[in-house]
């Protein structure tokens, strides 16, 4: 049985959860509302996000890559430089701080880069809380760094075997496991989706990085026209989109993994593919299934954004029109990692890249008095397997078998 909440946007959103999850829903929902309107609550986030994430992270010109280009400035949100080197541990700090408040002692969560497990890892050592981390097979083989320091932190990283082992497989068996342990659990979903008041939670934590940019862009006098993020499930974006969402200007433009071809399991694409509308782990939203209306396989070199759906609210931006998304191929997105490393001596995480290589495009577009903003949602360490392996493997292959021996 599904049950749904008024918890929408336009058509999209909602709570579609079996009975049993109401209650820790209900829960969490009154203990979100109650917290974040809290001034103590409040100053914890901040001083946790000053002296633990290292906040505000730097807002770069990329002269360089400026002028090897042409036409806007480029700049870099450096969300890479945040601890544990992504955007991930703003949501795992806030959901960190909030499970404390509700008395919880344990955390689940759900990985694909393996960047989200890697903050809520980190966040639990720092707040004493057991931590256990579900990860599918395939990811945990490509993110093998990841892992190493989830377990380092003292974490449980349990391997998923079930369905694609990918990000959507271990976000079922969180909520699995969340079904049968939520009165000492707190299930830290790391993107912008899932069932009611998800969406709206991570996105207030995340919105810290859209803040801290509308202050720089203000600071400044920048004139800017776009601001760039790449979209998975959608944290990063929504958090770097925020103060705009409802405004009509910049241009809000979000990268999707286009992958490798069109086929079905070749890309992550879904409001630029053949997406449609459907209800999947607890929530209403576009996704890329069949005929049957059952999940169809993904693809994208970037484990964090290989996954069948989008956050709700996203999905309402981009059918209104106040976001555009624009696929990018995996050979881009790889392109666009050599170009920054090259240029600016920063290495973009391969989701980031997606947006990064959006950003070479776009800049192009605009005369030089304009500028445009691109989210380095993280950095490119955890990616050195796939990077090295794509870039030079002849050389790679030959250290690991030298190592090995």
């Amino acid at each position: 049985m599904h049950k749904y909440y008024n918890n929408f946007f336009g058509r999209f959103g909602g709570r579609y959860v079996a009975e049993i999850l109401h209650t820790p829903l209900d829960e969490l929902e009154t203990a979100y509302r109650e917290a974040i309107i809290d001034k103590q609550f409040q100053e914890q986030f901040a001083l946790g996000a000053r002296d633990y994430i290292g906040r505000p992270t730097p807002l770069l010109y990329a002269k360089n890559s400026t002028e090897k280009i042409g036409g806007a400035h480029i700049y870099i949100k450096l969300e890479g430089l945040a601890n544990t080197g992504a955007h991930k541990i703003n949501n795992a700090l806030g959901q960190g701080l909030l499970a404390k408040r509700m008395g919880k002692t344990r955390i689940i969560a759900e990985t694909g880069a393996g960047q989200h497990g890697f903050a809520a890892a980190a966040m639990c050592a720092k707040l004493g809380l057991e931590c256990r981390v579900y990860m599918g097979e395939v990811d945990m083989a490509r993110q093998r760094p990841n892992v190493f320091w989830m377990e380092l932190f003292g974490a449980e990283v349990v391997p998923v075997k079930s369905g694609s082992r990918t990000l959507k497989d271990a976000v079922n068996e969180a909520l699995r496991d969340w079904a049968s342990s939520f009165p000492t659990t707190h299930y830290l979903l790391g993107s912008a989706l899932g069932p009611s008041p998800y969406p709206d939670m991570v996105r207030e934590f995340q919105s810290i990085i859209g803040r801290e940019v509308e202050a720089e862009i203000d600071k400044q006098g920048l004139n800017v026209e776009a601001l760039i993020a790449c979209v998975g499930g959608g944290s990063n974006s929504i958090g770097f989109f925020y103060p705009y969402l409802e405004k009509t200007k910049p241009r809000l433009i979000g990268a999707e993994a286009g992958g490798r071809g069109k086929g079905p399991g070749e890309h992550a694409a879904r409001m630029t593919g053949l997406a449609k509308t459907g209800i999947v782990q607890g929530y209403k939203s576009h996704f890329l299934l069949d005929e049957d209306g059952q999940v169809l396989p993904t693809h994208s070199i970037s484990a964090g954004l290989d996954y069948p759906g989008i956050g709700p609210q996203l999905a309402f931006l981009g059918s209104s029109g106040r976001i555009e998304f624009i696929e990018v191929s995996d050979k881009e997105a790889l392109d666009a990692v050599r170009f920054f490393a090259e240029h600016e001596g920063i290495v973009f995480a391969l989701e980031s890249a997606h947006a990064g290589a959006l950003a070479l495009k776009i800049a192009k577009q605009y005369p030089e008095d304009k500028t445009i903003i691109v989210n380095m949602s993280g950095r490119g360490d955890k990616d050195l397997f796939i990077l090295a392996k794509a870039i030079d493997k002849e050389t790679w292959f030959s250290f690991l078998k030298r190592e090995v021996e």
